[in-house]
């Protein structure tokens, strides 16, 4: 069996380590052809506990991992101990922690998932993806939708978007690839000057070798994602299933059934081959700005 710790890189928050240790823990138990109903027993709980556990749901507790690496039959000290720190570092916060009174549980759920992600493959109609937003066009947008909130809750929101970024320049970082519509990059938030600012940063995010961004032109008419924007997650662990993620007001959907993502997946391919070329954006992105020069 491998093993997952803390320490094998930045991708492993606590999200994905608890995913990886439910991952094991069911492999564990079906090897020993032992239910969920029997496994819920042994550690003074439920059924749906252990698949709350094994989906990586919900923390664990170190005796109740002890207790089902008993049952499974884990003897061998070195393999128990190194599940147990899986255990332990995985109920460890992530850095979003500190930003719980501006961040919203649900979404938490998704930083945990982005920070572990290898490819990150979104589709945004209305902004531009928070992991390429500026500083100014990001509080634009927190504006947007917090225009009450005083100055230092605005700027603890802004220093959250901007940290999300870190993960993009990090040693090992995850692959971006995404499909923006037209409306989107024309739409002026923050007034013509922060636009600006922002089309730039988004033609040297083009250079970097792990961002990809296409283009859907308003002469593409109707599209594969009318529906509204999304977001799918892969993992670079084979035992993590692709996850897609829908944002709504004030909640999210986290889709992970395989006819889920498969329809997203045909309709994030159709995108991409309905979008301009990579290759086009500097030059799309260019044109914009001397239209808002030309203003």
């Amino acid at each position: 069996m491998t093993m997952v710790s803390a320490e094998e890189g930045p991708a492993a928050g606590p999200t994905v380590l608890r995913m990886l240790l439910g991952a094991q823990l069911r492999r564990l138990r079906e090897s020993r052809g032992v239910t969920r109903e029997n496994a819920g027993w042994e550690i003074r709980s439920s059924e749906s506990k252990i698949s709350r556990m094994e989906l990586g749901r919900v923390g664990f507790k170190e005796r109740d991992v002890a207790d089902l690496l008993t049952l499974y039959g884990v003897t061998v000290e070195q393999e128990r101990a190194a599940l147990l720190k899986l255990a332990r570092d995985a109920n460890n916060p992530g850095w979003w922690h500190r930003y719980g009174d501006v961040l919203p549980s649900w979404f938490q759920s998704y930083l945990g998932l982005e920070a572990a992600a290898a490819l990150i493959r979104s589709y945004e109609v209305q902004f531009v993806p928070g992991l390429l937003q500026t500083r100014e066009y990001a509080r634009a947008v927190v504006l947007l939708g917090h225009g009450q909130a005083g100055p230092s809750e605005i700027d603890r929101r802004v220093d959250l978007r901007m940290r999300r970024q870190d993960l993009l320049r990090r040693p090992r970082p995850p692959r971006l690839w995404a499909v923006v519509d037209e409306a989107a990059l024309r739409r002026p938030i923050g007034g013509p000057q922060v636009m600006r600012g922002q089309l730039q940063a988004l033609i040297e995010a083009t250079r970097t070798p792990n961002v990809r961004l296409q283009v859907i032109p308003f002469a593409a008419g109707g599209h594969a994602a009318a529906g509204g924007a999304f977001t799918i997650l892969r993992f670079g662990d084979q035992d993590l299933p692709d996850i897609v993620y829908i944002e709504q007001l004030t909640s999210a959907l986290y889709l992970d059934k395989r006819e889920d993502l498969e329809f997203y997946a045909v309709a994030m391919e159709r995108l991409c081959v309905e979008a301009e070329p990579p290759e086009r954006t500097p030059e799309i992105l260019e044109r914009m700005i001397a239209d808002l020069d030309a203003e």
